[in-house]
């Protein structure tokens, strides 16, 4: 279920802007939500089931990065732009200029890993921390993939296998579907919401390509070398981390999350994969829903 926004507009970010929409208003007394997408470069869309979570009064704000969606796009930059340190200034940013001084923070995916990046930094607003479908490191994102890929059946394993070894998919779109099939949605076909975040992504994948590289098993962009592993002491919130029976965010690469955070518990969704709030929406609202509650 998907809400109608309370408002939605931009803030500016240096010569740039960002796009937000808000669901609920923020004089409910509730905590808001700041909901951090994946990619990177993959629009808000594929998350708006999560403004469900503004029934109860929560405000929960959703908005794209920069590069993508409705947000400014910059099809002419390199990889010196693309930063991490990019997208947290611009969360910053974002925070800064919506007043909001308390906040709980739910990034998937991408969005997980950003979160963590900001999380390490203790900023004093932050109450609470959803990491949701995302890699510790993306060394143990590319070993568990890895792995997937070898239990895929075996035409289509020796298609993906060949294509990662060449670094050309040309004639992997079949067996790629396949794979996405299995361990990114497996609600077959898409809903819309997905679809249309996948449209965006593929108008303009500069973020995406930049970043992570041509494809969801074939990291070779500039967060290759990523890790927070030796960071994760560091997180105070308290901190929820969610991943899927089939997830391509696999255990070895969530399972740092949960070891090493302080205050993290791990909730696995026994019938999704990388997006069990559209494969298995009630339960994924309900579970987030109360743990923001214990932390507002």
């Amino acid at each position: 279920m998907i809400l109608e926004p309370d408002r939605v507009g931009t803030v500016p970010y240096g010569p740039f802007e960002t796009w937000y929409r808000i669901t609920g208003t923020f004089d409910s007394g509730l905590t808001p939500l700041v909901v951090l997408h994946g990619g990177p470069g993959a629009a808000h869309d594929y998350l708006l089931s999560l403004s469900a979570l503004a029934h109860g009064g929560r405000p929960v704000l959703h908005y794209d990065q920069l590069g993508c969606g409705r947000s400014t796009h910059l099809r002419d930059r390199g990889a010196e732009f693309w930063t991490v340190d990019l997208f947290l200034d611009e969360l910053d940013n974002l925070l800064e200029r919506m007043g909001i001084a308390e906040y709980h923070l739910l990034g998937q995916s991408w969005g997980g890993m950003l979160a963590g990046e900001h999380a390490v930094r203790r900023p004093p607003g932050l109450r609470s921390l959803v990491i949701s479908n995302s890699p510790a490191a993306m060394e143990l994102w590319t070993a568990g993939t890895d792995e997937l890929v070898r239990q895929m059946p075996e035409a289509e394993r020796r298609v993906l296998e060949r294509a990662r070894d060449s670094g050309d998919f040309a004639g992997a779109t079949a067996a790629t579907t396949a794979f996405y099939d299995r361990h990114v949605c497996r609600v077959v076909p898409n809903p819309p919401e997905v679809r249309a975040t996948e449209a965006q992504l593929q108008a303009d994948p500069t973020v995406y390509e930049v970043m992570n590289g041509p494809n969801e098993f074939t990291c070779v962009g500039t967060l290759r070398t990523w890790t927070i592993v030796d960071r994760l002491t560091q997180i105070l919130a308290p901190t929820l981390v969610i991943s899927g029976r089939y997830d391509e965010a696999t255990p070895g690469a969530v399972r740092p999350w949960v070891e090493r955070v302080p205050q993290a518990r791990w909730e696995v969704f026994a019938h999704s994969s990388h997006m069990p709030f559209v494969e298995e929406p009630e339960r994924y609202r309900a579970v987030v829903g109360e743990f923001l509650a214990a932390h507002d």
